[in-house]
């Protein structure tokens, strides 16, 4: 089954509106957890192949690269939740 990452504006009206990453509900019996992997086209793409090759991560399950608008992206997690950050450098 697909599972995609519900985007919208905060303010439809505004295109320098910041996207806001929704938390849907995760079926009976699964954790949520969401994977974002920032960056130029190029890489991304190159960080969902190697998440395939490690047999981690279907390239299908993986949204449409959606363009961060220039107000950014708001994250809204659970009650509870944590948030972990790794940045790395991908060879261009």
């Amino acid at each position: 089954m697909l599972y995609l990452p519900y985007f919208a504006a905060a303010d439809p009206g505004s295109a320098d509106s910041p996207l806001r990453l929704a938390n849907p509900k995760p079926p009976a019996g699964r954790e949520r957890l969401r994977h974002l992997i920032m960056g130029s086209p190029d890489g991304v793409r190159s960080t969902i192949n190697t998440l395939y090759m490690l047999n981690y991560a279907d390239q299908g399950l993986w949204s449409e690269f959606v363009d961060i608008p220039a107000s950014g992206i708001w994250l809204t997690p659970a009650q509870g939740e944590v948030f972990s950050y790794l940045l790395r450098y991908h060879r261009s």
